[in-house]
């Protein structure tokens, strides 16, 4: 064991752990969850020290030996992915400075593992120019926008999926439903296309709401005000960490407001609390439309996944759908979590984002699978119930809502509760009561007509 001391006291510490005794506090201190710091928030912050030893060198405040030393241990992190020096729990008190402090510590402690005849101090040096309170929130910044890809690729997969839905089952009619009750027809198509033009708009109210997060507080240091930065740190950190990183980040213009504000993170976890909303009410239409099969609604076939019950064979349950709607309701709440903490900011910094961050990754990581899972699961294969859905339609007495216009609504009124009453078609009462002639009842009642589509 080694000795190391803070301004608290001094601790015991293994001899050949990267991470120190600010690390280690933080283990003891917040034994609230095993979930580690993010590993895209670790990678981010190891592209941050790199580009900010880069800068200061570049300012002439970091010698060229000091420099490469943290740059090749950067490197090593990079290539190597082994994050095993960093033990910080992913919910900490302290604004992030207890994994700021622990990444400090490992590239520090690295340097010198990889030559002993280089001294490299953990604030000193790698935290040189910087403050927890403008590289943590831009680690995480960083994080969320390197989840963002394959958040959208699945939900591309989503709209594209329902598309083709909507062609394949284009003149598929059946009732729609208001209130649970039925409506006027309409067809498996157009309720396919519509549920693509939904999510159509979460592509883009997530690509709108993730562009704010590009803009990061680097060089504010503690408050915003840049102090024991260089100007020409200032200048060029963004620009060096955009080289390392391969990212298109740039400076807020009021890095004062950059420091002390979390409105970025509301906007970004309110855009996926609506996809969660929206995935959730589709997962209810599926699971609705899909009930039964004998006793239920039984228009849609979703694939078999599992076996739905210990005690009653071959029933078959909604499993896919079910697990996106509990996706949806961990996200709402992980929104809930993030307004709170926003909104419980005090004064030059807001001390809450490790939840935040903890909330929004999760979200964006559980949305991500949860989309994909209810593409390759259930939508693929999904079937509709042709018969069942066309002998609805021709039982239904709401359909005679097509002789409004000719009839009247009260005269229509009355034919549909008779239809009701006698539990007989529209067209069988239209014909008894010589209201109409057969082949304008024809022309009335075709399909086409009924979904309003004909010429």
């Amino acid at each position: 064991m080694r000795i190391e001391e803070d301004c608290v006291g001094k601790m015991e510490v293994p001899d050949k752990a990267l991470y120190g005794i600010h690390a280690l506090r933080a283990v003891g201190n917040f034994p609230i969850t095993k979930e580690l710091v993010h590993p895209k928030i670790i990678e981010s912050y190891i592209e941050i020290k790199k580009a900010a030893a880069i800068t200061n060198h570049g300012a002439n405040t970091l010698d060229v030996t000091k420099c490469n030393a943290i740059i090749k241990a950067c490197d090593q992190l990079l290539k190597s992915g082994d994050q095993s020096g960093f033990i910080t729990p992913s919910i900490q008190g302290g604004a992030g400075t207890s994994t700021n402090m622990n990444t400090n510590e490992v590239i520090a402690n690295l340097t010198m593992t990889l030559d002993s005849k280089v001294f490299i101090h953990p604030n000193d040096d790698v935290n040189q120019s910087q403050s927890t309170n403008d590289t943590y929130p831009t680690a995480g910044k960083m994080a969320m926008l390197k989840l963002i890809p394959n958040l959208l690729s699945e939900l591309e997969r989503l709209v594209a999926t329902f598309t083709n839905l909507g062609q394949k089952f284009a003149k598929t009619i059946k009732l729609g439903r208001t209130q649970l009750q039925d409506a006027v027809p309409t067809t498996y198509g157009k309720s396919f296309h519509a549920y693509a033009s939904l999510f159509k708009r979460d592509l883009k109210r997530i690509k709108h709401a993730s562009a704010e997060l590009k803009t990061i507080s680097m060089g504010g240091t503690a408050i915003g005000t840049g102090m024991n930065a260089s100007k020409y740190y200032q200048k060029h950190i963004v620009e060096n960490i955009n080289k390392c990183s391969k990212m298109s980040l740039k400076s807020d213009e009021d890095l004062i407001d950059a420091v002390q504000n979390t409105d970025h993170f509301v906007t970004f976890s309110a855009a996926l609390k609506t996809l969660a909303v929206d995935l959730s009410k589709v997962s209810n239409d599926l699971r609705l439309l899909a009930s039964g099969p004998q006793s239920g609604l039984d228009e849609l076939r979703l694939p078999k996944r599992q076996a739905g019950s210990s005690i009653m064979p071959n029933k078959i349950n909604p499993v896919i759908p079910e697990v996106v709607n509990q996706v949806a309701f961990e996200v709402i709440g992980f929104d809930a979590t993030v307004t709170a903490a926003s909104e419980a900011g005090q004064l030059e910094l807001n001390a809450f984002e490790p939840i935040m961050f903890k909330s929004i990754l999760t979200a964006e990581e559980h949305l991500t699978n949860a989309t994909q899972t209810l593409v390759d699961n259930c939508l693929k294969d999904i079937n509709v119930n042709d018969d069942k859905c066309s002998e609805d339609v021709k039982k239904s007495a709401v359909t005679a809502t097509i002789l409004s216009p000719i009839l009247g609504y009260v005269k229509t009124t009355k034919i549909i509760q008779e239809s009701l009453k006698k539990n007989e078609s529209v067209k069988n009462i239209l014909l008894n009561h010589n209201i109409l002639d057969e082949q304008k009842i024809d022309e009335l009642f075709s399909p086409e007509n009924l979904v309003n589509e004909s010429k």
